[in-house]
């Protein structure tokens, strides 16, 4: 069945507290999702964030960001009071992390001073132990230290030594308690927000980053999984080679996998990780697929990724197992980068959808398997995603000759705006599911570009206000989505 869907992280979901949450107005773009005939709502990762504010960098690969706590919400609860609240107030378009770090934290320690513990919490301590103990502790700990990452704390605490365990566990009951608190919460506003998408055929694409942060939770608590040495720094980090994105290449700086051990452990901890994930979303997009078949290795410390050698990822028998222990699942495969036959023979042997991206088929005038024309059925289109230009940028940014061959390509006609004459091509691809980034159907420039690959300090801040979801985008982007052959059907 052919649909479509609509990309735009929680971040960028407006409100007056300066940034997104699962609030209202998240309800209302659903809303939105529906009126306009869309089927999907793809989102980028969910975890807390840390320097750079990257959701590809988080705290841990299981816990909410306590910003996306609807402030609203607790009011209702009766954990905050109205008056309480103007200090998160922030109007500005774009997220300032600065009032966030300043003024969220203090508020919803003051929700918690006021919340008793109910059945619900309870339950959710218990079921979610496996990785929120860690997580709170790892949490308690990092704030003991002035939120240094853990490489630099005491040494009986940093190599997990039982009896500081203990006393840390004793000595920051309350701090612990404060981030159980805060993932409880979180957890339980998606959910409801994930039941009302359901319940209005809206499906949720959530996004899986395949590398873990080294200071994160994650690394701390099983330390055996990654490839680090004997003090339990990095051996080896991950990146990718020099490509379109950047001529030094992409130094990620995050961990490697020790799969030699978590095929021993038969991937119990990545299947953790995706049963997990399959209960938040509706669909997984796995980050960076290549990286199974095989990974680039960075020496540790490195200044760039220029400098990697390539070694061989886990392949098929990961993805046997996870067929075997838990059956048929939506994933879909982000493939972009070099694809080789054997990234290739991966994807098809396991049936997953992957991605193509109409920005990547117009570097020259050359045809090639990024151009609409040629996409197969079992794949999901993009007009660019999260770490590409806005459209109407990227064709701006062209050179002449570039930009006339795209022109002829899609048939443009006078007066209608590029971006939009784009999205029409890659909605009318034979792709059985395209998702269109937001800030292609609002046909913005790159002040709204989320994100550009190995920068720091100006990425993950774009919001739409409320006002940009005029009548006029909902009649286009129903009737683009309708014409296309991909509306959703109530």
């Amino acid at each position: 069945m052919r649909k479509s869907g609509i990309l735009c992280h929680i971040s960028s979901l407006p409100n007056p507290y300066g940034i997104g949450s699962y609030g209202q107005t998240a309800f209302d773009f659903i809303d939105f999702l529906v009126k306009t005939k869309q089927s999907l709502w793809q989102i980028l990762p969910l975890g807390p964030t840390s320097f750079g504010n990257s959701p590809y960098q988080s705290f841990s690969v299981f816990a909410h960001n306590p910003y996306f706590i609807d402030i609203d919400l607790l009011v209702v609860e009766g954990l905050l009071n109205v008056e309480e609240t103007k200090t998160a107030k922030k109007r500005k378009k774009k997220i300032d992390y600065g009032h966030l770090y300043e003024t969220r934290t203090p508020l919803l320690r003051l929700a918690f001073s006021r919340f008793e513990p109910t059945e619900d919490y309870q339950t959710f301590i218990l079921k979610e132990a496996s990785w929120l103990n860690d997580y709170a502790l790892f949490m308690a700990i990092k704030k003991a230290f002035k939120d240094q990452s853990w490489l630099y704390w005491d040494e009986n605490i940093r190599m997990r030594r039982p009896e500081a365990l203990l006393t840390y566990q004793e000595k920051y009951q309350e701090e612990i308690a404060f981030h159980q608190f805060l993932q409880f919460k979180a957890h339980q506003q998606w959910l409801k927000l994930k039941r009302h998408a359901n319940s209005r055929g809206i499906e949720i694409v959530g996004d899986m980053p395949i590398y873990v942060a080294y200071d994160s939770s994650d690394v701390w608590a099983h330390p055996e999984l990654f490839l680090l040495d004997e003090k339990r720094k990095p051996t080896d980090v991950a990146g990718v080679p020099p490509d379109g994105f950047t001529s030094e290449g992409q130094l990620w700086g995050n961990p490697l996998y020790h799969w030699e051990v978590l095929h021993k452990q038969n991937y119990a901890w990545w299947l953790h990780r995706v049963r997990y994930a399959l209960n938040l979303y509706d669909h997984v997009r796995i980050d960076h697929f290549i990286g199974f078949v095989r990974f680039y290795r960075i020496p540790y410390g490195a200044k760039t990724a220029e400098h990697g050698v390539w070694a061989q990822g886990p392949g098929e028998t990961f993805f046997n197992t996870l067929k075997e222990e838990l059956g048929d699942v939506n994933i879909i495969a982000e493939d972009l980068g070099v694809l080789t036959e054997d990234v290739r023979t991966l994807l098809k042997t396991t049936g997953y959808p992957g991605m193509k991206v109409f920005q990547f088929g117009f570097s020259d005038q050359k045809e090639n398997e990024y151009q609409p024309h040629l996409y197969p059925i079992h794949t999901i289109a993009y007009t660019g995603t999260h770490d590409n230009q806005t459209t109407r940028s990227w064709y701006r940014d062209m050179d002449r000759k570039n930009r006339r061959y795209i022109r002829s390509y899609i048939m443009a006609k006078k007066g209608l705006p590029i971006s939009e004459q784009i999205i029409w091509t890659t909605l009318q691809s034979a792709a059985e599911t395209v998702i269109i980034p937001l800030q292609d159907y609002l046909n913005l420039t790159d002040r709204a570009r989320m994100n550009q690959p190995a920068t720091v300090g100006k990425n993950w801040q774009w919001r739409f206000i409320k006002r940009d979801l005029t009548k006029s985008l909902r009649y286009k982007v129903k009737w683009l989505t309708i014409l296309s052959g991909r509306a959703r059907i109530d």
